[in-house]
């Protein structure tokens, strides 16, 4: 072993120790709030106040006891996709103590932990494999990766058909809301960029076949002017991130500071330079800080007081289920809150839809405990497989999952199908990490 690799050895090994992941873990915490004071002086529905302070911080001090489970679980799918969820829910807690919506803050604030809490129990711990039926061989493995480069390539070729659009980010959403796709190829558009195209570029990327690699990456970008989304557009960037982290970090010390380092640059740039939001710097922070994190805290926040008053939808949301049963909503829930609240689409992860918006607030804890046994079952379809392949297929997940309903990632953008992809990948492809 030459000296540099045994360096960042040394260092991914001191870094996944306990004591190590512990001052991580709190670090991030306290990042998190930190970023949340910051954002608060430029989004009109993140609230913050002095005299107020105090309570947040005895909030967030207390409930950082639950991010001790990530120094003491193993890595996993669901150690992923849960420090994602956990720092959102951190996020609403400390936007639950200076909002300025009417609603039961407090019973929003214990069912919101207590859900976390119980969806974290599956996510972390539920990780038996399932019996191997079938397996495929190495070379079935390599036709199946050039199927999905294929079928990706088809996919591009037919969405491009009804929109290719060239245009900045900054006016993606003067054009975004006119956008209209089948639905097999808005199905075939979410499995293609969420899903397939990060497997096979994790698969190749760890074999060591680049050039394939980097193609896959392109692949990816071609999705931005179909669909024009920052999801799109940031995607090949995530993936290249998450493959230089997680070669000098182990897995879990690379799940938490793919958010923590993230999160921290923003905060420093915006404390050192006072950058207004729209300047190159300032809309880091806004990328980085608001739309990745702060927009799905405060997404909680909404639905609590829209659903305060307005009547449960009983999963009556889900298309599958909206013909057989009465609901009261014709539109879909991010259009209501548009509607209602004038701040966009606002979709909002499963604690928010099929918790608060399905069931109500003392009912949520129980949608999260059956949605982590749903996710966990990613777990027992990744067992055997390298740590670091498993972190980086599934990769642009958490965003997804903070974002859009459970039932929607898993079928939409095909959660469900990583998870028979990893079942069926073959242990003996990738050397297993310690």
């Amino acid at each position: 072993m030459s000296a540099p690799s045994g360096i960042i050895q040394n260092l991914r090994l001191r870094l996944d120790s306990k004591a190590a992941l512990t001052v991580l873990v709190l670090l991030h915490s306290a990042v998190a709030c930190l970023s949340l004071i910051k954002a608060a002086a430029f989004e009109p529905y993140i609230h913050f106040s002095v005299e107020r302070l105090s309570i947040a911080v005895a909030v967030a001090v207390a409930f950082s006891v639950v991010s001790l489970l990530f120094a003491a679980a193993r890595f996993s799918f669901g150690y992923f996709i849960g420090f994602y969820f956990y720092t959102m829910i951190l996020g609403f807690l400390w936007i639950d103590v200076f909002s300025e919506y009417s609603y039961p803050r407090l019973l929003a604030g214990l069912s919101a932990a207590l859900s976390l809490v119980l969806f974290l129990l599956p996510v972390l711990f539920v990780r038996a494999p399932f019996p191997q039926l079938v397996t495929l061989s190495n070379a079935r493995f390599e036709h199946l990766l050039t199927l999905i480069l294929v079928v990706s390539i088809g996919t591009i070729a037919v969405a491009a058909t009804y929109n290719f659009r060239l245009v900045s980010i900054a006016h993606i959403y003067d054009y975004r809301d006119t956008l209209e796709f089948p639905g097999a190829v808005r199905y075939l558009t979410g499995w293609a960029s969420s899903i397939l195209l990060p497997f096979a570029f994790a698969c190749y990327w760890l074999l060591g076949q680049r050039w394939r690699a980097v193609l896959v990456l392109v692949l990816l970008l071609f999705f931005y002017p179909i669909t024009l989304t920052k999801f799109a557009f940031f995607t090949p960037a995530w993936l290249i991130a998450l493959a230089v982290l997680s070669r000098l970090l182990q897995a879990r010390a690379s799940v938490i500071t793919s958010i923590l380092v993230p999160m921290l640059i923003g905060l420093v740039i915006m404390a050192v330079t006072g950058a207004a939001l729209n300047s190159t710097l300032g809309r880091y922070f806004d990328i980085v800080n608001i739309r990745m994190m702060a927009t799905a805290s405060s997404a909680l926040d909404i639905y609590n007081h829209f659903f305060a008053s307005h009547p449960l939808t009983w999963f009556c949301q889900i298309s599958a289920l909206k013909p057989l049963m009465h609901c009261p909503y014709e539109e879909p829930l991010a259009v209501v809150m548009q509607n209602t609240y004038g701040f966009g689409n606002l979709n909002a992860s499963l604690f928010a839809t099929e918790g608060v918006a399905s069931v109500g607030l003392y009912l949520a804890p129980l949608t999260a405990l059956a949605s982590g046994l749903v996710l966990a079952l990613g777990n027992r379809a990744s067992a055997g497989l390298s740590p670091r392949f498993v972190l980086m297929s599934s990769g642009v997940l958490p965003h997804v999952l903070l974002n859009v309903p459970l039932s929607v990632a898993m079928l939409t953008h095909g959660i469900a199908i990583l998870f028979l992809l990893w079942y069926v990948t073959p242990r003996s492809l990738f050397e297993p990490k310690p």
